[in-house]
């Protein structure tokens, strides 16, 4: 075996001990700890994706040794380096952005324990992406609820208070729904790690028995994982999770944490159930029909919206709907669409909450669009960074959107009783995200009422005054973590826009081996 197989194990315990770590430490050096493991797992995972790609094929590594169906396994291929690989790119631009305004909205006291739940949320993240073990996975879900409660609660404001407890209920009866599942998964064929389920399952299917059972499992599991990545009509925490969080906790979450949950759900389908017997069950079509809804009730509700944060908040309940979508056309093309548009919103989604904190802080901290009139001016950087990420999401040529709207778009002829309504929910969706995207981006770049596109921002929370004459500190607005994070996120869209096809081949060629 060699070395680098080895490396999906190691990221696993990096993380989770880095977390041990931390809790006995102070904050900065919690903080150290943390941006020290997120960046050795990327690299680790960069060496798993080179290690698939060079040889071709997908591998297991048994924990301990010990064989099926005993043993715990890890899986890895070229879909599942590449996913880590991303995940860890987004985390750690996330966490670096974020930098100031963490140690600004968490009390010093506290922020160990911020780190440590980044820490225990990138372990849980790498679990689901490289297990290959039913209970593991749940084990993992688990963890990652309680690390996304604590990120949520961290600024311990009364709005970020409620936000937790209410993601915290609707996070327990997904886990509980996934967790039934489990166990009639378990009844059913005794097993839990994937690959063997996949034969009982194929079994049973040949023989026509359990079919009902059957069908109650793959209906269970995936309302769970629906519920816990936030597809319509389960999304109702979304909101104010993603808006009142840290920016770091709002980047990550929006933009890692649900798409964890639906890559454990395009598993399931893959290596648990197998396509044909989730394209045979009609889940999927009620899950396309969920996708479809919310890609128009939440761009219809974010039109409503006059805080910054919510509008971009129900953006993602759209952007969920875009990928259940895709998954929901029981096709390889329009899963691929849904695989790449997780990559494409989990960088975009991620630059617009870090690229939003700079222009609340030119604006005295306020985030209604009235107040971030003219705020593009008065903070260039974020101001750009915003523009970018809003006219990705809206699909502007060159940028990640567009080639994920292409590809959802290309996916549907490969499905005629669905191509219809795909292409009108794609045309109406996009309308309506421009509508409300480039309403704000033309409002960060109107003149304020006195007629001056620079006017004096108040003093940030740190103290920091601006200069005499109008324009705030650059130092008071944009920390060179954040002007990296920004540049680093724009660049990461261009590449997914620019180029997209060895991208695509490589999430195919994952998906073929990911059976």
């Amino acid at each position: 075996m060699s070395f680098v197989q080895n490396f999906p194990f190691f990221s696993i315990i990096i993380a989770m001990f880095s977390g041990i770590v931390s809790s006995v430490l102070s904050g900065k050096k919690a903080r150290a700890v943390s941006i020290a493991a997120i960046t050795a797992t990327t690299v680790l995972s960069a060496f798993v994706l080179a290690f698939c790609l060079r040889t071709g094929q997908s591998y297991t590594y048994m924990m301990g040794h010990f064989p099926a169906p005993w043993g715990n396994e890890i899986r890895a291929g070229v879909l599942e380096g590449l996913t880590a690989l991303l995940f860890g790119v987004v985390m750690f631009l996330s966490v670096v952005g974020g930098l100031r305004y963490t140690e600004e909205d968490v009390e010093p006291s506290k922020q160990n324990l911020f780190y440590i739940m980044i820490d225990l949320m990138l372990s849980s993240l790498l679990a689901l992406i490289y297990t290959n073990d039913l209970f593991t996975a749940y084990v993992f879900v688990e963890i990652n609820t309680i690390a996304g409660c604590g990120l949520i609660m961290m600024s311990q404001t009364g709005r970020s208070l409620t936000a937790a407890i209410r993601y915290m209920v609707m996070s327990s009866l997904g886990s509980g729904l996934f967790l039934i599942g489990l166990s009639l998964l378990y009844d059913v064929t005794g097993q839990l790690l994937m690959s063997p389920a996949r034969e009982a399952v194929a079994g049973i299917t040949a023989d026509g028995s359990y079919q009902i059972p059957l069908l109650v499992i793959v209906a269970v599991v995936s309302v769970g994982l629906a519920i816990k990545s936030g597809l319509f009509p389960f999304h109702y925490w979304i909101p104010d999770t993603y808006g009142y969080a840290t920016p770091t906790a709002s980047a990550v979450l929006s933009g890692l944490v649900s798409k964890g949950y639906i890559f454990l759900l395009i598993k399931f389908f893959y290596r648990v159930i197998g396509t044909e017997t989730a394209v045979h069950s009609h889940i999927i079509n009620i899950l396309f029909v969920f996708g479809v809804a919310g890609m128009m009730f939440g761009s219809l509700r974010a039109i409503m919206q006059t805080d910054t944060r919510k509008m971009i908040a129900y953006s993602s309940v759209a952007q969920i709907g875009y990928i259940y979508m895709g998954i929901g056309l029981g096709t390889q093309a329009g899963m691929i669409a849904a695989i790449f548009h997780i990559f494409s919103h989990g960088a975009t989604k991620a630059l617009l909450f870090i690229s939003c904190v700079g222009l609340y802080k030119a604006s005295g901290d306020r985030t209604d669009f009235l107040a971030l009139r003219g705020s593009g001016y008065r903070n260039r950087l974020a101001g750009l960074g915003f523009f970018v990420g809003a006219l990705s999401m809206v699909g502007f040529p060159m940028l990640a959107g567009f080639i994920s709207k292409l590809l959802f778009a290309t996916s549907a002829f490969a499905s005629p009783h669905k191509m219809l309504v795909t292409l009108i929910a794609l045309a109406v969706s996009t309308v309506l995200n421009a509508i409300y995207f480039l309403r704000l981006m033309i409002g960060l770049y109107r003149p304020t009422k006195s007629g001056s596109f620079v006017e004096a921002a108040p003093a940030a929370k740190s103290g920091r005054t601006g200069k005499e004459g109008g324009r705030p500190a650059a130092s008071a607005v944009n920390p060179w973590t954040m002007r990296i994070a920004i540049v680093c996120f724009i660049i990461l869209n261009l590449i997914l826009g620019l180029f997209s096809q060895p991208i695509v081949r490589a999430i195919t060629d994952g998906l073929a081996m990911f059976g």
